[in-house]
């Protein structure tokens, strides 16, 4: 069995004591080739030496000392994609984020309004015409490139993350952790460039909601895409 070993930072953060659920997955998903389902069996740890134990051609696992953290598998997932809503409108549904204030995890890498100016993705989607559509500007910094210029996987990862949440938690202060997050690179996602970033729930069943998520230029050309199960924590 092939093992190396990965560190998720402390700026890579969701909840303020593990790591933001795109963004494991991202990392753990780096170590297979094309499309990827990522299962989060337990808050991933930040600061931690990790080891990635690759069990077969197949499947990749994370795991802290003897813990099961995440694993992850090759997958194909269809999904009807909305058409993408322009960078202006998604502007203008970003003006309607309903977590400016009362954020349930305020530092979140992906969605945290409380993180210092251009530290995290600053996605803030809000609802375009309604909650059936949600939406907001992206513009990578430079130090989420590779050498490239292209963003990294799993920063593209991070951002089809926490925009799901807020599709399925609407206006509601909903506290849901991800579970499962599918999730495609269609296309290398190239920085200097403002992208749109929206959501849409797909169905719910039981604590368990479903969202899909995309990424799009503003010629809206799909550039990567992602659906999401998350788990509701409220009784």
């Amino acid at each position: 069995m092939q093992t190396a070993t990965l560190i998720i930072p402390q700026r890579f953060n969701g909840p303020p004591s593990s790591g933001n659920g795109g963004y494991s997955c991202g990392r753990l998903a780096a170590f297979l080739t094309g499309p990827a389902k990522v299962r989060l069996h337990k808050p991933p740890p930040l600061g931690t030496e990790l080891q990635i134990k690759h069990g077969d051609a197949s499947s990749v696992d994370m795991y802290e000392g003897d813990m099961l953290v995440a694993s992850a598998v090759p997958c194909q997932f269809e999904m009807n994609i909305p058409t993408p809503p322009s960078p202006a409108r998604a502007r203008d549904a970003s003006t309607r984020f309903a977590r400016y204030q009362d954020h349930v995890f305020d530092t979140c890498f992906v969605c945290g309004p409380g993180r210092p100016a251009h530290d995290g993705l600053e996605l803030f989607p809000g609802p375009v015409d309604d909650w059936g559509l949600l939406a907001c500007p992206w513009t990578p910094g430079e130090d989420m490139l590779d050498a490239d210029g292209n963003v990294r996987s799993e920063i593209v990862w991070s951002a089809l993350d926490c925009p799901g949440y807020f599709a399925i938690a609407r206006e509601r202060k909903l506290h849901a952790l991800l579970g499962e997050l599918e999730g495609e690179l269609m296309q290398p996602v190239k920085g200097g460039q403002t992208m749109v970033v929206f959501s849409w729930p797909i169905e719910e069943a039981g604590r368990k909601s479903y969202a899909g998520t995309a990424i799009a230029r503003e010629d809206g050309t799909i550039l990567a895409r992602s659906r999401s199960t998350w788990i509701s924590l409220d009784p």
